[in-house]
Parts: C-alpha cells; structure tokens; sequence
C-alpha cells in the first residue's frame, strides 16, 4: 500500500494539537478564576471562597496535568515529522520554546505545588501569591507559543538564507505582525472557556440543590465575565480578520466562500464550496456584508480565490464550515450572556431551569469554538508552514516513510486515548464528589497518613506485659 507521509504527518500534528489544545485553553482561564477566589479569600476570610478555590484547584490540577502529557509529543513531533522545518526555524523556534519552558514551566512547577498542597502549611498570602504564579505562568506559557505560531503565519525579523533562517531584529520576530490579535484572541477564549466550565457546573449543582451559596456566587461571577467578554471577544476577532486580511487573503477568501475578487460581496450563511468547481452551490447570504465587516464599505473590494493558484488554494470546504462554527458558537454565547443579565431581577438566574440546562449544554461551546477557530488557522494556511517562503512538503522529514507515519499516529491515538479515559474518569470523580469534599481534603490532607509503619491501621494491636509491665494486654490504638 502505497501512503502518504505528508498527508499522514499532518493529520498526526492535527490530531495532537487539537487534543492538546482544548487544556490549555481551559487551565489558563481557571488559573486567573482560583487566583480570583484566592484573593477574595484573603481579603474577606470568607469560607465560600476557600470551598471554590479548594474545588476548582483540584479540578484545575487533573486538566494541567492532562495537557502537559498531552504537549510534549508536539514538540518532538517538529524533530520526527519536520525535520527540515525545525532545522531551517531553530534560530528562532529553538530559543523561543526554550523560553517558554524556563520562564513558564519553571514558575508554574515551582508554585503549583503550593497551591495544591499548601493551603493549611503556608500563610494566607503565600498561598495567594502561588495561585497567582500559577495563574502568571500559563500566560506566559501561551505568550510564547502564540508568538511562534504567529511567526510561522506572519514571519518577520528574520531572511531566509541558505536553507536557516537568520535572527535581523528579535523584537519583530517576537512581536510579528499577528501576534498581538492572536495572543489576545486567544486570551479572550480563555477567559469565556473557563467561564463557561465554571457557569455549567455551578448549573448542575444548582439544579441538584448542592452547595448553593457557593455555587450560586461561582455562577453569578462567570456570567458577568461572559456577559462582557463574549461581545470584546467579537470585536477583538473582528480586528483579527482585519489582519488576517492583510497578510493572508487566500484564508480570508476560504473563509467567505468568495471564489472571485469583487465588490459587494454577500456574507454567506450557507453554501456548499466546490473546490473542483471554483464555486459554490445553494449559496445564501446577505448582500454586501461581507464586503462591510472586512473593508467597512458596502461596496468593497474582496480578494477572491481566483487570484491563488489552485495547488495553493486551502481546503475551503473546511475552513469555510469551521468558520462558521466559530462564529455561531460565539453568537450563542453572548445570547447567554444576555439571557442571564436579564433573568437576574429576582434572583430568576439561579431558579430557572430551563437555563440551568442550557448552561450545562454550553459548557462544551467554547471548547467548539476553540478548536474549529485553530482549524480555520491552520488549515487555512496551506499549502505553506510558513506562510509564503517554505511549504509543507519542503518542511516534511526526507527519509519519513508512510508506515513509520502511520505507526507513529496510530501509537499517539492510542495512548491518547488511555490519557483521555483516565483524566476524565478522575475528573468525573472529583466533580460528583462536590466542593465540601474538596475543602475537606485540602485541609485535612496530611491528618490521616501515616507518620510511621504501624500507624495507618485504625485497629487495636494487642500484646503480652513485658517483662517488668503490670497489669493485663496493653491496647495501642494505631493512627493517633
């Protein structure tokens, strides 16, 4: 059988990053909520707060830990598969993921310890200043990988020469022309990630009637957040299409479904690309939106396909539906917020059922949203891995056969899948147990280990007077 290695190379990168995506985009908006709550529990020494912080930590340290095993195969990935890649970017990919990992990976390790263990060893403020680390480092962490992404897209501050690309200005290499847009982008998702995690779980409590003070302060704050997020994060992708615009045409142009460089051009509710075609079929749109949102004239001129070669055109049946995947999860969720602003008069938000269940249901939006929005980057790049000056084939590893490609994904797939059944068992555990039994054991956790070899049983042990004792058998309660 006779298989490709560039197709199966990137289906294997596809199908890791976006497994690992969905963590991070998660952990980081959770750290910044448990430094949230931490401070409110210091400054209010109210238990409401500790029971949330003590709960969502634990939630928080089953997903970090899931999204690191899940990372590191991405890396090695650049060594296996892409080879000639890693090997023209090192000058800059090396020192950049080198940074990620002393400024981000260090400062996390070092405090989230702390955070999980530490909440009855250490001062109230130590404890508050680990979960802010902690929170402090994720966003580092993404810093750096968003801006070698970004650069893959946008490169600049480097010239390709004889096959290695050369560092001219690190400053415009780090802070490449995409940059900011996706490093704010992506802290937006974030922040409504962890919002909406938070708000359907708080959902499902309340509708069980479990801890309801708590989870009735945990709803109200998230929908606050969404309430004013999920609209900037509208505006912050708008400036990002704009960008997008600028420096890749051929994406926006898949995006849109537009085949031909015109003026008035429809934003497209439904249509069936048809790439063979150069054209779409069942087309319905509304006229001239398109043409508003990207050049802010209803009369504006669009790039069309037509002005790509079709061997460099992306896959635009694909980045055309995870578009609009992205933009409808987006639409639902400031309705959400919307909805909860208005059923708060009467405290209605924590009594309405119907959307308590809906909540649950959104829960899974942002996570929809994410990755259909990493599908409309990346595939939406092709055929370049970096964007205009080395394509994917060019980066492919030369010796990579099909099989040792298929072997690889297939061994990814399967411990994945071991890592995803297991974490989310867990996870599962952790959220059925509730917040008390969260508190409980984060201050109760060193009060039943054993200090010694024969104190962890809790039964009697018996023995016969020594010599010298008096008195009958002599009862040793084991474990006090």
């Amino acid at each position: 059988m006779d298989l490709d290695p560039l197709f199966l190379s990137r289906l294997q990168f596809a199908f890791v990053v976006s497994f690992h995506a969905i963590f991070p985009v998660f952990t980081i908006g959770l750290a910044s909520f448990i430094a949230v709550l931490e401070g409110l529990a210091y400054k209010t020494e109210n238990s409401v707060w500790v029971t949330l912080s003590a709960f969502w930590t634990k939630v928080f340290a089953v997903v970090f830990g899931m999204g690191v095993v899940s990372g590191i195969v991405m890396s090695f990935q650049f060594g296996t598969n892409w080879s000639n890649f890693a090997l023209a970017t090192s000058n800059f990919l090396g020192p950049v993921l080198s940074y990620e990992v002393v400024t981000a990976f260090f400062l996390e390790a070092a405090f989230l310890g702390v955070l999980l263990f530490g909440r009855d060893k250490v001062p109230a403020g130590v404890h508050l200043f680990a979960a802010v680390m902690v929170a402090l480092g994720t966003f580092i962490s993404s810093f750096w990988i968003l801006s070698a992404n970004s650069w893959m897209h946008t490169p600049a501050g480097a010239e390709l020469r004889d096959g290695f690309y050369h560092i001219t200005s690190w400053s415009e290499a780090i802070f490449n022309p995409s940059f900011p847009y996706r490093f704010a982008h992506m802290g937006l998702a974030s922040f409504l990630t962890g919002s909406f995690v938070v708000a359907g779980v708080s959902a499902w409590y309340l509708l069980l009637n479990r801890e309801v003070e708590a989870n009735r302060k945990a709803l109200s704050m998230c929908l606050w957040l969404i309430l004013f997020l999920a609209p900037t994060q509208a505006v912050v992708g708008d400036f990002h299409g704009l960008n997008t615009l600028e420096h890749q045409p051929a994406k926006v142009a898949a995006m849109e479904g537009n085949w031909e460089t015109q003026s008035n051009v429809p934003l497209l509710l439904f249509a069936w690309p048809d790439q063979d075609a150069q054209s779409n079929h069942f087309e319905v749109g509304i006229p001239g939106l398109a043409s508003l949102i990207l050049t802010h004239e209803w009369d504006g001129v669009v790039p069309g396909l037509d002005a790509v070669p079709e061997n460099e055109q992306p896959p635009v049946g694909i980045v055309f539906w995870s578009f609009r995947i992205m933009v409808g999860m987006g639409v639902l969720m400031i309705i959400a917020g919307l909805v909860g602003l208005a059923l708060r008069p009467g405290g209605r938000l924590y009594e309405t059922r119907w959307f308590l269940n809906s909540l649950r249901v959104m829960s899974v939006a942002p996570f929809l949203a994410v990755l259909s929005g990493w599908f409309v980057t990346e595939i939406g790049r092709f055929p370049w891995v970096v964007y205009g000056e080395m394509t994917l084939s060019e980066g492919l590893t030369p010796s990579l056969s099909g099989w040792m490609a298929l072997v690889t994904l297939i061994g990814y797939a399967a411990v994945y899948a071991a890592v995803f059944t297991g974490g989310t068992y867990y996870l599962f555990r952790v959220l059925q147990a509730g917040l008390e039994a969260s508190v409980e054991e984060s201050f109760d956790i060193d009060h039943d280990r054993p200090k010694r070899p024969m104190s962890a049983p809790h039964v009697s042990f018996e023995h016969e007077p020594y010599p010298g004792e008096q008195g009958g058998n002599t009862s040793y309660q084991g474990g006090h």
